[in-house]
Order: structure tokens, then C-alpha cells, then sequence
């Protein structure tokens, strides 16, 4: 049996406590009202123009030391001035005349400017004004968006172990079920990850703390009448609906959770069976699973996340979301693996069971780059703007993180575990798994965050909170279920060809 450290455990607890430090600091300092986002932005275009004037004013003493131009003109200006008051005198007279005519316009037209210019003054208010209400919401908006990027991406984590967990059963693969109980071990955070998320939904429907992340909720954007009203968004509403969204929410994680504890219960069942009966109710729990998976991740990647920008869609999106998840998935299975094995832990665990884990991460990487790729040069090579915004949006403000993933995700996995013996290395190992981690947190920030909080984005104590609260509790749940039974699952029919598995 498994023995949760108590270094590890307190570990989990100071990340959690910084955590919720962090999260609540975040809506501590979110403006309240369209006056502290005006007085944000004073302050920000204060600093810009002193800079600005700093510049120019370094500029100007530069120019003042050059020689005067005033003295290298002053022969031209006597020799030509007799000719100037010539032609001046000439002048006076049409200027007279045209001075007569420019009043009288000028007083017949200066009713109509005055008019004009308070319609100016009036509309250019009213756009400031929805300025402001709008960066409003982004900065509102600015810790509900960091604390569900940190909260999907970790129980998207613990569902793509369970579609694992379901793969190797479904197969029937002999090389795995040692490590059913590591995996059965991450799945243990998918119920309480889900009771989280989907408090954060409800939030979101009740616009609860000044909630903005769907726009497509705002009862406004689907009234004809309202000034808000949004024809696409209209148009989308026998989907894009709060009672649905919910409904959907509901049966798709009960149903994630209920197949969870049914594959556990038949697992450990199966350690005290005389036959192979809890086992073959997990191949067949699994081949449903499966197919129930393929259909409500795909529909889940367009609720959760793609629907924060309900304008924008993508016909590949649900495999995009899925690889990115999968791959993360698989990693944390490598990496608390080499952690148990590191203690003592899972000694038939071989290098050859590391470096098909490490196999799934690299060839996954590659999956995931294909399938960004297609959905990038497809949409940006069609150049239809309803799609290519999506894609301008990201290159335009959050160029440091969209290509930035890109090196986390693709570039280095695919130069480091190329090799087959580095494969077997546990730093190495380890290195890449940590670098795809955060490449794909990177990634479902690059996927929520231009919606929610457009240009307004910076990683501060927000996101860093929201990150370090669900870490902490992700470890503490994971390692509390280990302990909870063997870490090597009996009875299982491959169970001795796992153990003398070699590659």
C-alpha cells in the first residue's frame, strides 16, 4: 500500500492556501465601476505620454545644438524683402475684399458648426462611455477567466486518463495494467474537479461576481429590441441556451463520474474474484465509455470552451481540444509513475513501460500539431472573416503565448523524445513532461482568454492563484486515492505479461 508523504501532502496544502490567496486577491483588485477603469487607464496613458515626452524632448535638445538656420537665411530674407512689401500692398485689397465674404460665411454657418460640434461632443461621450463598460467587463471578467482555464485544464487532465484507462481495456493491452492503479489514481480528482466546474458554470449562468465569460448568456444579445441584440448569436439560440448548456453539463459529467467508479469498483473487485467476471464488466463498460466519449467531448469543447467566442467555429475544434488533453493526460501518468517509482514504489514498473508512455506523449505532440496546423492554415489561407478573427485576435495581442506554445508543444517534445533512448531516461522524461504541462495550459489560455478578456491579459497573481489552488488540490486528490487501495491491481488476466513486459 501506498503512504501519502508528508512532505508532499504539505506541499499540496501551501499551494492551495497561496492559492486561494491569489484567487481572491484577483477579484479583490478587479475594478467595480466604469470610474476605476477610467482612472486605469489615465494612469496607463499617463505613463505612455511621459515616455512619449521624454522621447520628444530628448529629440528637441538634439536639434536646438545644431547651427541656427536663421543666420544661414538672413542674406536671402534683406535681399528679397523690398520685393515682399511690394507685393503685400498689391494684395491688400483682394484680401480686404475676401475678408468681408469669409465673415459673412463664417456668420451664416456658425449656427449649424455649434450644432454639430455638441453632436460630436455628445456622440463621442457615449463611446467613451461604452468603452469603458466594455474594458469593465474584461477586467471583471479577468479572474473568472483564470480560475476556469486552471479548473477545465486540470479536470480535462483526469478525463484523459480515464479515455486511456478505457483504450488499454478496450484492447485489451498487455503491456499496461500495471499502471491501472496510477491511473486509476488520477481519475480520483475527475468527481471533485467536476463539482468545481460546474459551480463555475452555474456562476456563469447566474452572472454571479460580475460574471461576463459567455457572452451568448447576456438575455440582451438575443432580444430583438435591445440595443445589444446580436443577429449570430440570435441565430444560435436553440443551441446556445442556459437550460440546455446545464442540462447537458449535468449528464455529461454524471455520466464521466458514474463510468469512473464502476471501472474502479470492477478493479478492485477484481483483486479477490475467482474468475474473470469484474473484468469483462470493464471491457464492456469501456467499449460504451468510449463511444460515449467520442460524442460528448466533441460537444463539450463546443460548450465549454469554443462557445466563449460564439461568432468564431471550428469543424476540427473537438479533436483539438481532445489531443491537447490526451497528451497532458498521458504525461501526468508518466511523471507520478517515475514519482512512485523514485520512492520505492511499483518496482516491476521497467524502462520499457516508461518509453511507451513517453511513445504516447511524442506521438500525441505530433497529433496535436497536425491538427492545429489544419485548423490554422485552413482558416487563415480561406481568409473568411467570420473565422480568420479568431486567429487575428490571438496574433495580434497574445503573440508571445499562441506561437510560444507552439516551441512548448511541438518543437521541443518532438527534438527531445525523437530519440528511443532518451526515452528511458527519467530526467528526460520528466523535462518534457513539465514543458508539455505548461504548453498546454498555455493553450487552453490561448483558447478562453481572447474571448473573455481581449487585450487586457497579463499573467498575474489571478492566473497564478487559480494555478497553484487547482495543482495543490489535483496532488492532494491523487495521492489521497492511491492510498486507498494496492498499488498493483490482481487478477487481471494480462497482469503477469504487464510485469515482464520488454521492448
Amino acid at each position: 500500500m501506498y503512504t501519502f508523504s508528508s512532505k508532499l501532502k504539505t506541499f499540496s496544502f501551501v499551494l492551495m492556501a497561496l492559492g486561494v490567496v491569489g484567487i481572491v486577491v484577483g477579484f479583490l483588485n478587479a475594478p467595480k465601476t466604469i470610474e476605476d477603469v477610467e482612472k486605469l487607464l489615465a494612469d496607463s496613458h499617463h505613463s505612455e505620454a511621459s515616455h512619449t515626452d521624454k522621447v520628444a524632448h530628448d529629440a528637441h535638445a538634439v536639434h536646438v545644438v545644431e547651427p541656427s538656420h536663421s543666420e544661414v537665411h538672413a542674406t536671402i530674407a534683406d535681399s528679397t524683402k523690398t520685393t515682399a512689401v511690394d507685393t503685400l500692398h498689391a494684395e491688400e485689397t483682394i484680401v480686404d475684399s475676401a475678408a468681408v465674404a469669409a465673415v459673412a460665411a463664417a456668420e451664416t454657418h456658425t449656427d449649424d458648426h455649434d450644432a454639430h460640434h455638441k453632436e460630436d461632443v455628445a456622440h463621442s461621450g457615449d463611446e467613451h462611455k461604452k468603452h469603458l463598460e466594455h474594458v469593465l467587463h474584461q477586467l471583471q471578467n479577468k479572474p473568472w477567466a483564470a480560475l476556469y482555464v486552471a479548473c477545465i485544464f486540470f479536470m480535462l487532465i483526469s478525463l484523459g486518463v480515464l479515455a486511456f484507462y478505457a483504450i488499454q481495456y478496450a484492447a485489451q493491452a498487455g503491456w499496461s495494467p500495471i499502471l491501472f492503479r496510477v491511473m486509476e489514481g488520477i481519475t480520483g480528482y475527475l468527481l471533485p474537479g467536476s463539482i468545481i466546474f460546474f459551480v463555475l458554470l452555474v456562476a456563469a449562468t447566474m452572472h454571479w461576481g460580475h460574471n461576463h465569460l459567455f457572452v451568448w448568456m447576456d438575455p440582451e444579445v438575443i432580444n430583438p429590441e435591445s440595443v445589444h441584440f446580436d443577429k449570430l448569436i440570435f441565430q444560435k439560440k436553440g443551441w446556445l441556451n442556459v437550460v440546455r448548456f446545464l442540462v447537458t453539463a449535468v449528464i455529461f459529467l454524471g455520466v464521466w463520474n458514474w463510468v469512473r467508479f464502476k471501472f474502479r469498483q470492477n478493479s478492485i473487485a477484481q483483486d479477490s474474484a475467482s474468475d474473470n467476471a469484474p473484468y469483462k464488466r470493464n471491457f464492456k463498460l469501456a467499449a460504451f465509455f468510449l463511444v460515449f466519449f467520442i460524442v460528448s467531448e466533441s460537444m463539450m469543447s463546443w460548450d465549454w470552451i469554443m462557445s466563449v467566442d460564439p461568432h468564431w467555429y471550428s469543424t476540427l475544434f473537438g479533436w483539438y481540444v481532445f489531443a491537447s488533453f490526451f497528451v497532458s493526460g498521458i504525461t501526468v501518468i508518466a511523471m507520478t509513475t517515475l514519482y512512485l517509482k523514485s520512492k520505492g514504489y511499483l518496482e516491476q514498473v521497467n524502462t520499457s513501460h516508461i518509453h511507451d508512455l513517453a511513445k504516447f506523449m511524442f506521438g500525441i505532440s505530433v497529433f496535436w500539431t497536425y491538427l492545429w496546423f489544419s485548423q490554422f492554415m485552413l482558416i487563415w489561407y480561406s481568409n473568411i472573416p467570420e473565422e480568420v478573427t479568431y486567429f487575428v485576435t490571438r496574433i495580434e495581442h497574445y503573440k508571445l503565448p499562441f506561437f510560444g506554445m507552439l516551441a512548448l508543444n511541438f518543437i521541443f517534445p518532438l527534438l527531445i523524445l525523437i530519440n528511443t533512448d532518451f526515452k528511458r531516461l527519467t530526467w528526460v522524461v520528466v523535462m518534457a513532461g513539465t514543458v508539455i504541462l505548461f504548453g498546454h495550459y498555455i493553450d487552453f489560455f490561448n483558447m478562453i482568454m481572447p474571448a473573455t478578456v481581449g487585450d487586457q491579459w497579463f499573467i498575474g497573481i489571478p492566473e497564478i492563484g487559480s494555478l497553484l489552488f487547482f495543482l495543490g488540490l489535483f496532488i492532494f486528490v491523487v495521492f489521497t486515492t492511491l492510498t486507498k487501495a494496492p498499488l498493483v491491481a490482481k487478477g487481471n488476466p494480462y497482469m503477469e505479461e504487464s510485469k515482464h513486459f520488454h521492448y
